[in-house]
Formats: structure tokens, sequence, C-alpha cells
């Protein structure tokens, strides 16, 4: 199968290790790819029959427990290999590899091991086999995604300014505050674009007179309508009524953009002109609840950095990017050819995207942050804004599912089928999590095979996923974590999913709560509820399974110890899950961003500092100053903040003092004074660029450490706060815990 032709020509051949066996062999099948025997389609053809029939034989041949031991040994060993090698063509063969392996556990399972005998092994065995299918799928899926991605590069303005098209800038907005839109409106004024040729808009579906004050003030468009119809996509598809730019730039209100998100991105349209969509991450510059929680920011890849890093990098190869309703840049003509923003679903912006590929227009994908936003405050908002993405993807899947339908080549099929189904996980992962209690608590036997043929069959399929989707997904994604994720979202977007898929009409647009604070810590029981049942039915088949082992016979104990592993290891999931339920206080309600500026503070009696800063927000600063230099408390300061030659002076008050770190708070600035702040700090691309994908590498036995670390701490925590609720009156519990909005 070879990639939808793109704007970008061919992939590039596989980069090659030097200085080792494995590299040589590498070097020559790289030779191999590139022959020109490849262009003729009988040598294609052939080859394809070939690698065909050798998988079908190694998926299928029979094995005694020692020939398939020995198998998945040498396989392992020939992975592990080249997981040590760089260059993409040794990971094409771990895949192979893993596929294989997963491909010949599920062709046992299947033939093998149902044979059921009773209707609670029947009924629990079929369970298992479900969710396992629905995993492999994924996994494959996964792997044909992310396999080559494309690493897209921008393309430089190649025109005169004055030939440079018209954008217009759209900001939506609904019950944001004014403070949280103001960043993203001072940022979007200083794009780097000649500014004839840009027009910022703030589209507030809130109808709010301050808005329309501020819009006045600094001189930029200002939107409303008198309802508010299909929410988001109804607010700019009334935009696109009352504007006429060739081209449309969408943020989030709380996504401020670069000053180079127009260059950046502007260079592909103009070298294709299929081209109708080209989107950029989404990148956070304050911690996701699970950040927050579990104190990992920075340290852990959050939720979303696998698909920004490297599934929608995989979706460009096959001309599949998803748009993500902000931080992305569109054609204003393809755009209003599918009827402008989508409105069946709640998500709309990955079936606007689906709408443009459906008409034969490109969609490209550059992982290069050109804009920063605010993550989702609280646990209970971070589930909402998941239900409302898994409510809108079943709704695609049944009112236009992408496999079916005109326009679409096989690539983009796929790649739109594996999110969809993604979003279905509630179940499976329940399952998972509940799957060893089939055994130890109601006798049911899932498996009709000996313990020992369990392992030597899965183990090769679980340790190959393991280690492939390591290499593949290191820098963005660290083992088990994803496990965390789902089980925290597994039972809350279960019922939204199957709800819409069977009525694709229920449910409403909620809108994600941003910015705020958090006074008091708290632990939220009523999410946590869920997770609370799983680990305390695991422990509960834990004690049954060691009862078992004691005082039952020893032809089971194998199989005994098995699931008993397996469910150390679920309650070490739904542990961790319990964690994240703990709500760590939040008091600014502006994030602080660690950044080391250039920077210099001028007293009253007119001496000058040189320092730097350690991080920035819209309201002050924080900035390092030699421990002997005294600076009292509450005294005024003029502060500068360097970007190359330009300096931007802004008055502040030291707001505290502790050694060699200085704290100032801004006073009274004028709308110049922070549209020149944003500027200098939001609007600077190398605050986000220089941290994307650079943290440290998965290593799978690190992070499932790091896992049961954190499982071990949300055990802790749960008897704690089991405790400190049976001191509290249930009155003052239940005003303390947040209302979930599933959007029903």
């Amino acid at each position: 199968m070879t990639p939808s032709p793109s704007p970008t020509g061919r992939p590039a051949a596989p980069a090659t290790a030097s200085g080792s066996t494995a590299s040589g062999l590498t070097g020559l099948a790289s030779r191999l790819l590139e022959s020109p025997l490849w262009d003729h389609a009988v040598v294609r053809i052939l080859t394809l029959l070939m690698a065909t029939a050798l998988v079908l034989l190694v998926i299928t041949v029979p094995l005694t427990l020692t020939q398939q031991l020995l198998f998945a040994a040498a396989s392992f060993a020939v992975a592990m290999l080249l997981s040590k090698t760089e260059g993409r063509l040794p990971t094409l063969i771990m895949i192979v590899l893993s596929v294989s392996a997963s491909m010949r556990y599920m062709y046992w399972r299947v033939t093998d091991t149902l044979g059921f005998e009773t209707l609670v092994d029947t009924f629990f065995g079929f369970g298992l086999l479900a969710a396992e299918m629905y995993a492999l799928i994924v996994l494959l899926l996964g792997y044909f995604q992310t396999a080559w991605p494309l690493q897209r590069k921008p393309i430089a303005m190649s025109t005169p300014p004055e030939e440079w098209p018209e954008v217009d800038v759209f900001i939506p907005t609904y019950n944001e505050p004014l403070d949280v839109v103001k960043q993203t409106v001072f940022t979007a004024m200083g794009l780097d674009w000649p500014s004839e040729k840009l027009k910022v808009y703030v589209l507030d579906d809130g109808r709010r007179p301050e808005f329309r004050a501020f819009c006045e003030d600094v001189g930029i468009g200002y939107v409303t309508r008198d309802n508010n119809r299909h929410a988001k996509a109804g607010n700019i598809n009334e935009a696109l009524k009352v504007t006429r730019a060739e081209y449309v730039a969408i943020f989030d209100c709380d996504h401020v953009p670069t000053r180079s998100f127009m260059q950046i991105c502007m260079g592909w349209f103009l070298k294709d002109p299929k081209l109708a969509m080209l989107q950029t991450p989404h990148f956070f510059f304050s911690p996701d609840p699970f950040e927050k929680n579990l104190d990992t920011f920075r340290h852990i890849p959050n939720e979303g950095e696998l698909f920004y890093g490297l599934v929608q990098d995989g979706n460009d190869l096959w001309n599949a990017t998803f748009f993500c309703g902000s931080c992305a840049l569109i054609r204003r003509k393809p755009l209003e050819e599918v009827g402008g923003i989508a409105i069946e679903t709640v998500t709309e912006d990955a079936h606007t995207a689906l709408k443009l590929n459906r008409l034969g227009y490109n969609t490209a994908y550059l992982a290069i942050p050109q804009a920063a936003g605010l993550a989702t405050g609280s646990l209970s908002g971070h589930i909402g804004q998941r239900i409302r993405w898994a409510r809108g993807m079943a709704q695609i899947c049944r009112l236009d599912n992408p496999l079916f339908g005109p326009g679409l080549k096989l690539g983009q099929r796929l790649c739109y089928l594996n999110a969809m189904l993604h979003f279905f996980y509630g179940l499976p992962r329940l399952i998972f999590l509940t799957a060893p209690l089939a055994y130890l608590i109601f006798g049911a036997h899932v498996f009709e095979s000996s313990a020992l043929m369990i392992a030597v069959y899965a183990m090769p399929h679980l340790m190959h996923a393991s280690v492939t989707n390591s290499r593949m997904q290191g820098r963005f994604r660290h083992s088990f974590w994803n496990e965390v994720y789902e089980s925290v979202l597994a039972w809350y977007i279960l019922r939204p999913v199957l709800v819409a898929f069977i009525n694709p009409k229920l449910g409403k647009f909620n809108v994600t709560a941003k910015g705020g604070v958090i006074d008091e810590a708290y632990f939220d029981w009523t999410i946590a509820r869920p997770y609370i049942i799983l680990m305390l039915a695991n422990l509960i088949g834990f004690v049954v399974g060691i009862g078992m082992l004691i005082f039952g016979t020893n032809d089971e104990a194998i199989t005994v110890l098995i699931n008993l592993f397996w469910t150390v290891y679920n309650v070490g999931i739904t542990s961790a899950a319990i964690a994240v339920a703990s709500e760590t206080r939040q008091v600014r309600a502006s994030p602080r961003v660690a950044a080391n500026l250039r920077a210099g503070l001028r007293f009253t009696n007119g001496k000058t500092l040189s320092c730097e800063t350690e991080d920035f927000s819209q309201t002050g600063l924080g900035l390092r100053i030699p421990a002997d230099v005294d600076v009292p408390i509450g005294q005024q300061v003029l502060v500068s903040i360097f970007r190359n030659n330009d300096e931007g002076v802004f008055p502040a008050t030291v707001a505290f003092r502790n050694g060699e770190h200085l704290g100032v708070r801004f006073h009274e600035l004028n709308t110049q004074q922070q549209v020149e702040l944003a500027q200098l700090t939001f609007a600077r691309a190398d605050n986000w660029a220089s941290g994307w994908g650079q943290g440290d590498r998965d290593t799978p036995l690190t992070a499932l450490r790091g896992v049961m670390r954190v499982g071990v701490r949300g055990f802790g925590m749960f008897f704690k706060h089991l405790y400190s609720m049976a001191k509290t009156p249930r009155s003052a519990r239940k005003a303390a815990q947040p209302k979930l909005d599933t959007g029903d």
C-alpha cells in the first residue's frame, strides 16, 4: 500500500545508522528499497503476494509449547536488537514482528481457547475476546497511521509582502473572562503580517458589552449574533458571512498565537492550490488535571501530546490531517464550499476536515507549536471535554462514516476510522480492569488452555507491542500512562458514546471551562467513585486468590498466579486513577510560564540592574537577581524585557523576595503596554518550540515503576481522604463537589 500523493512528493528514504552490523544491513535494505525495480507493478504485486503468504504462515503454523517459546524468544531478541538501531527501517521491521506476534496470538485465541463448557465461562470468555479484538484492531490501525510520520517542514514566503494574501483572524468566545481573551487578542494583533492585510475579530457568542468596548478600544473587529445555534461552529459560520479575506486563521480564545504563525503556515498554501487547511499543535502552558494532581507537568508527556506529536504527523502522510478547532489556517473558498464549519456533530472540527477531504482537498500538519493555551483546570472539566469529543466521533461514525461514501482514499478512511474507534475504548478498558475477577471470584475459565500456553502466546504479543510503541511514541507518550488516562475516562465516555452511536442527535455542545482558581485542595469523591469500586473489587479478588493459593490444589496454581499478577496491576492502575481525583490547589488565576528571558530593573534612584526572568504571566514576573542586592518588598520599579534589540519597559511593584528569587507584579499597564508585554512574552515562538518533544524518552520498565509509584500514592490518598470524609458533615462534602457536565 502506498501513501496518497501529497505536496511534499515521495517520502524521504529511511535514515540509516552506521558503525554496526545492524546498520550495515539497514543501509543495504534501504538501497534495495530505492531500486528502480519497485517501479514495475509486477514486482510489487509478486512481492506483496509472497509477503502475505509468509505472514499467514507465521501466524497459522502450529507449534508445541517448547517451539512457541523458542520462536517467541528469538523474535523478541531481534526486536530488542532493532530497538537500539537508528532509522525508520528498523521501526518498520519491529512493526512487522509485533503484528506477527499479535496476529499469531489472536489466531491461537480464536482456534484453540474458546471451547467453553458453562454459560459463565462463555459470558466472560467471549467478553474478554471482544475486548482483545478491539485492542488488536486499534493496535494495527495505530501502526498503519504512525509508522511513517511525514515531518513536514515550513516553506518560506518567496513573494514580497505586498503580494501576500489577506487573512481574517477569528477568536470565538462564549463565557470566558475578558482577561483570558485579551492575551489572545494582543498576540493576534502582533502577528508578523502586513497590517493592511490582517484583520482580527472577536466572535462573542456571549453578547457582552465589555467585550464590544474592549474591541473598539484596541481597534479590532467585533462580531456577535442574536442566538447561539450550533455553538462554536455557528459562531464561526456567522463570522464567515460578514468577512471577506481569502484565508481564515482560527484560535480558541485562550490560545495565544506566536508572531511567526502566519509566515510559518502560509507558504504551504502558496505552494499547493489544493491545500484547504493547515493545522499546528495545541500546546499548553498550564498543566492539565493529570499533570497538576500527579505533579508530572513537563516530566511525563500529557494525554494529548501523542496526538499532536505523532498521530497528526502520521495522518499527514495519508492526507488525513484533522482540523482541531484552533491554531489552524484555512482557505475560505473550500470552507464555504463544504458549507462552513460542520454543524451536524459536536466535534465540528474533525468533521469539517473530513468534508474537505471528501471533496478532494488536501489537509496538512506542521508539528511546530505556534500557539499556546490554557489546559482544562479541573478533572471534572477535563472529563466533560473528553465526553464531548467521544460523543462527536461516535456521531461522525453514524452520520458520515469515513469507511463509506465518496471522495476518500484508503489511507484516509483508515486514519479517520482509527480516530473514531479510539473513543470506543470505555467498555474494553473496563473489561480488562475486571477480567481476572471472572476467574478469582466467579470461577470462570475465560481461556480453555493451560496457563503455560497462555503465557507463551500472550506475552510475546504484549511485549512486542510495548517495545514497538515505546520506540515509535517514546517522545510523546510513556508506556502504561495511556492505561491510566483511559481508566480515568472509561466509565464516563462509555454511556455517551453508545448513546450517540444509537441516536446521534442526542446531546449538546458543552463549553470547556478554562482559567480560574481552586482555593482549597479537595478529593472529588463523585468523579472517583468508579475507580474506587474497581480498586476495591480487585483487592477482593486478590484476597480470594491468595486464599486459593493457600487452600487450593496445585493443579491451577500457575493460573491463579497469572490472575493475581493481573489483579495487582489493575489495583495499581485504578489507584493511580484515584490519585488524579485528588485536586490540588490552584491559587494563580494567571498561570506562570517558565522562561529565561533577558531583563532589567530600574530603581527610583536611577540605578539599573541586569537580570533574567525565571517565569512570566500577564500579571507579573519571576526574576533571578544577585542575593546581595537589596530590593525591599513594595518598592516601585521599572522592569525591562528584551527581545533582540527591542525593549519593553513596564511599571511594577516588588511582591516577594527569597534569596536570588524576586517576584514583581505589574502596576496599572495601559492597553499599549499590555500589547507590548504580550508580544515580548507569550508571542515568542521559542517559548513553546524549544520544549516540544524534548523530554526524556520512554523506557517501559521505568514508566511502569512510575505508574506503580503513583498507584501507591493514590492508594494512600484514598484512605487519607476516607478518614477526612468521616469527620466532615455530609452537607459540606456535597457542596464541595463539582458538577460534571456530560452534555446530555
